[in-house]
């Protein structure tokens, strides 16, 4: 079966930086990449690569920053107090920054470091980078073979939560509603 659009799919990747550095491998993590093709989430590059793909197939991708995560955006770039941050924090320039916000979770880089505040990067790290991946598609199913097992994606998050905690799997209410399907489709 072809990969399309609507289509659940399980994927290995290796991604690679222009100089050959690899930046990720689902393999060495152990764990494909569980995703719907054609859904919001995944860089539209990637996406549009499976497309058409079999079980079993591999091909070798160049996206354009561009494609893969854009450019770096300027207004990511915010001044946060000092006093915001715990009195024993290490302020380094590079240092990771993790935190919660309306949105979800928040990750970015110090990138500046003055008497009385910090220079945050909110961008996304790979943001401005031109990207390679190597995949291999590990399995397609379509839509209504999910629909088949009592659950599909456009389910509320409670719903698909409570089918998988009757399957036992390791999930809970604050796992993504992303993180659940990934769980289901396993």
């Amino acid at each position: 079966m072809k990969v399309e659009n609507g289509h659940n799919v399980k994927v290995h990747y290796r991604g690679t930086f222009a100089d050959g550095t690899e930046f990720d491998n689902s393999r060495t993590r152990g764990e494909t990449l569980n995703f719907e093709v054609g859904t919001p989430g995944l860089i539209k590059g990637f996406n549009n690569a499976v497309v058409g793909m079999t079980t079993g197939e591999t091909k070798t991708i160049k996206l354009a920053a561009d494609e893969a995560y854009g450019q770096p955006d300027p207004e990511a770039l915010q001044r946060i107090p000092k006093a915001r941050f715990d009195n024993d924090f290490v302020f380094e320039v590079g240092g990771i920054v993790g935190g919660n916000s309306p949105r979800g979770p928040v990750r970015a880089v110090i990138r500046e470091v003055h008497e009385n505040a910090v220079v945050l990067d909110f961008n996304h790290p790979l943001a401005g980078k031109d990207l390679t991946f190597e995949l291999e598609v590990v399995s397609v199913h379509s839509a209504e073979s999910v629909q088949a097992t009592g659950w599909n994606t456009k389910m509320k998050k409670a719903e698909l939560l409570e089918i998988a905690r009757v399957q036992g799997l390791g999930v809970n209410t604050r796992s993504t509603k992303k993180e659940i399907i990934a769980a289901l489709q396993a």
